[in-house]
């Protein structure tokens, strides 16, 4: 690399670029020979898969295999590109602007050089690119802004995208009858079809509309919210009674019963409201003690507010 980069600060930019083109071509033929041979591994694996019934795992490395067919298809797009712009050297060293007939070649260079790490001399390239053509038209091409003129098949190759269930399935399919392997794909073509909801997403997801129906069948929720609940009212007033009502009154009151006869008026006992849950006995037995204590409760405060009248008009 030293020797390189001394040879970069003595010669021009024809031979910097012509340096580069020739070390990534090279580079490219040892990379897809070590790939092609990881790739028939991988295809093998694949196809025991399908043979021993493991389709969720060959789903699943299924996109391994993709994602290195497309590494492999990107790479010969690269050397193509290399090799164009080879031979195009010297027209590139005179010219100050980009050629027409370059401008895909060398964009979709520059745009593999921060995507294929494996080819570090594409870097070196777009550093040169850089000098020649300045700032903004490489930012074009790594950014894809519209005049980048960045090649799309090499876009999407080189895209971080998990692949598509119909490229998956065709895959899966093509490893099959490589290997002669007789495949039912309705199992995987129905898991592949299957859609999944966002959990973390609250709008529209089974549970949530599961305990919707739930909340809209109780019968707590079907009785009618305008209505109040009468079970409160008497208990509250007795409450109320209780809270305001003097010592003096609770003495009085508790004499009130030891007393004679006397013309104190009485209050039925309030009419049983029926609750509208069915399960709720225990809690409408309570209510009922409730009500019942508060009518009595009411009774001692009208008799000794009564006794203490006759009291005062007797004096």
């Amino acid at each position: 690399m030293s020797s390189l980069n001394s040879l970069f600060n003595r010669s021009t930019f024809g031979t910097k670029c012509k340096t580069c083109l020739n070390l990534v071509i090279s580079r490219i033929k040892l990379l897809r020979n070590r790939r092609e041979l990881q790739l028939i591994n991988m295809r093998k694996e694949m196809a025991q898969y399908l043979q021993t019934g493991q389709e969720s795992i060959a789903r699943i490395r299924v996109e391994h295999i993709i994602r290195e067919q497309n590494i492999l298809a990107a790479y010969e797009i690269v050397e193509l590109f290399c090799e164009f712009v080879l031979a195009r050297v010297p027209i590139v060293e005179v010219q100050k602007e980009c050629p027409l007939e370059l401008r895909e070649a060398i964009a979709s260079i520059i745009f593999a050089s921060g995507r294929c790490s494996d080819l570090p001399e594409l870097l070196h390239l777009r550093n040169l690119f850089t000098t020649k053509y300045g700032k903004e038209f490489v930012a074009a091409a790594m950014e894809l802004r519209p005049d980048s003129s960045v090649n799309r098949t090499i876009i999407e190759k080189l895209s971080v995208k998990a692949p598509s269930a119909e490229s998956k399935l065709k895959v899966l399919k093509a490893i099959a009858q490589e290997y002669n392997i007789e495949w039912d794909s309705s199992n995987t073509e129905a898991e592949f079809n299957k859609k999944y909801e966002d959990l973390l997403d609250g709008s529209g997801s089974a549970v949530h509309q599961a305990q919707a129906s739930i909340i809209e069948s109780s019968p707590v929720a079907s009785t009618p919210r305008d209505k109040p609940p009468a079970l409160i009212s008497p208990v509250e007033d007795a409450g109320k009674h209780q809270v305001h009502e003097s010592p003096r009154s609770q003495a009085e009151g508790a004499g009130a019963y030891a007393a004679p006869k006397t013309n104190v008026p009485t209050q039925e006992p309030a009419e049983e409201i029926s609750c509208p849950s069915p399960s709720s006995s225990d809690a409408l037995e309570k209510a009922r003690a409730a009500v019942a204590a508060a009518t009595r409760a009411s009774a001692a405060a009208r008799a000794a507010a009564e006794l203490a009248k006759v009291k005062i008009t007797s004096q």
